[in-house]
């Protein structure tokens, strides 16, 4: 069941591309509030909490993808569907919109009525659209939130980590300001924390799964099984084999 009158927040650095949109919505008797940047549609999105967000994609500074991963990190923000309404048709753009929080992606130039559609379904599907919280949601600090997505960036994409200063651009900020939160809040680098991740997760790729050391090594972004042998051993004070071994011989570890 939709809410009365929802709140749909529009994020777009040029309204005026989807002005037949917003004047659809505003005739149906849907709430609009419209922001031109990311950094204004992200304030607004945690201030308003919108029953449903339109999300540009290519925008200056901070974009849509960036954007989406940062308001998926926001407890107050995380539950909001997210729509993508974008010129920007690539095929790895819309497939990363729509890995990284979206539930749909309309590309401009649009149909109105298909957006709203679009809308009125997501409206009844999204969860916190049967009930609201009856708890008060937490209000994360924006270097919190941009550490949050930060973290789960790197978490998935440790095969193939781009630099700092991409990894930066993924969750809208540069690479002296990335690192800077990381040494605030966890007392590290951004690479020491890389370094960590990766051993956490190979330590749970040799207790979890019969994985060579070169597949694990891969897996977790080491050049090579001697490398993370290497740094396997001066973290935990034995090599991978004798980790793995150790773990069998107590029990734990994939069953035959």
């Amino acid at each position: 069941m939709l809410a009365a009158n929802p709140l749909i927040l529009v994020i777009d650095d040029r309204p005026e591309d989807i002005r037949a949109v917003i004047e659809l919505l505003r005739h149906e008797q849907l709430r609009v509030n419209v922001a031109t940047d990311m950094r204004q549609g992200y304030e607004r999105a945690v201030a308003l909490t919108p029953d449903l967000i339109l999300l540009d994609v290519r925008m200056p500074q901070i974009d849509g993808l960036a954007g989406s991963r940062l308001l998926k990190e926001s407890p107050r923000t995380c539950d909001i569907p997210i729509i993508f309404l974008s010129s920007a048709g690539a095929q790895d753009e819309r497939l990363e919109g729509l890995l990284h929080g979206a539930v749909d992606y309309v590309l401009k130039p649009c149909l109105p009525a298909e957006v709203l559609a679009r809308i009125r379904i997501h409206l009844r599907l999204a969860p916190r659209a049967a009930s609201e919280p009856s708890t008060p949601q937490a209000l994360l600090s924006p270097d919190e939130v941009i550490l949050r997505a930060a973290m789960r960036f790197i978490g998935g994409h440790l095969a193939n980590l781009p630099a700092l200063a991409e990894i930066a651009h993924k969750v809208g900020t540069h690479d002296k300001k990335l690192s800077a939160i990381f040494r605030q809040h966890l007392g590290m680098t951004v690479f020491a924390w890389i370094r960590d991740e990766r051993l956490r997760r190979g330590r749970e790729l040799l207790a979890d799964s019969r994985m060579s050391m070169q597949d694990i090594a891969e897996q977790v972004g080491f050049r090579s099984a001697c490398n993370f042998t290497t740094a396997f051993r001066e973290r935990a004070g034995v090599t991978p084999s004798a980790f793995r071994r150790g773990l069998q011989g107590q029990g734990i570890g994939v069953a035959d």
